[in-house]
C-alpha cells in the first residue's frame, strides 16, 4: 500500500472517531456504562473508574494494527488502528490535560476553537446525572448559546473544575 494512502486512510479514521465517540458517549457512556462513567461527573481524585473506557476503546486499535502488521489483515487495518490510537491521544490531550487539568499544565486555551469546546465540556458536565446532558462530542462541539439554550435555566449549576 502506498504510504500517501495509508495516511488517508488514518486522518479519515481520526475524524470518522469522532462520530463513533459520540455516539459511545452519548448512548453507551449515559447509558447502560453509566456505572463507570458517573465517576466522571462526580468530584474525585486522579483516577476514576471512568478511565477503564479508554483501555477498552484501545482494544480495537491493539486489534486492528496487531492484524494488520502480523496477521495479514491488511495493511489498511493496521493504518485504521493507528487512526483510532491517534483520536486517542488528540483525546487525551484536550480532555484530559486541556479541559479537566488531570496534568498540571499552564495551557490557557487562547484560541476561538480551544475555548469552545471547554466551554462546551463545562456544560456538559453541568448535569451530575446521566440525563439531559449536552455536548457529547470530544473535539467538535455546538456553539454555547445553543447548548445554554438546550439545558434551560433550571438545569444549570455552576460547574466545578475537576
Amino acid at each position: 500500500m502506498h504510504p500517501a494512502l495509508g495516511i488517508l486512510i488514518l486522518v479519515a479514521t481520526v475524524v470518522a472517531m469522532e462520530a463513533v465517540a459520540y455516539a459511545m458517549h452519548r448512548w453507551v457512556m449515559h447509558g447502560p456504562g453509566w456505572f463507570l462513567h458517573k465517576s466522571h461527573h462526580s468530584p474525585g481524585g486522579r483516577l476514576e473508574a471512568n478511565d477503564l473506557y479508554g483501555f477498552i476503546f484501545a482494544i480495537p486499535s491493539v486489534l486492528l494494527i496487531y492484524g494488520g502488521l502480523n496477521l495479514g489483515w491488511g495493511d489498511w487495518t493496521a493504518w485504521m488502528g493507528g487512526g483510532i490510537a491517534a483520536y486517542g491521544l488528540i483525546y487525551f490531550g484536550f480532555h484530559d490535560v486541556i479541559v479537566h487539568k488531570r496534568i498540571a499544565h499552564r495551557i490557557v486555551p487562547r484560541s476561538r476553537y480551544l475555548r469552545r469546546i471547554v466551554q462546551a465540556h463545562r456544560l456538559h458536565h453541568a448535569v451530575e446525572d446521566r440525563e439531559g446532558a449536552v455536548s457529547f462530542g470530544f473535539l467538535y462541539a455546538p456553539p454555547a448559546e445553543r447548548l445554554k439554550a438546550r439545558l434551560g435555566k433550571d438545569r444549570l449549576r455552576a460547574p466545578a473544575p475537576k
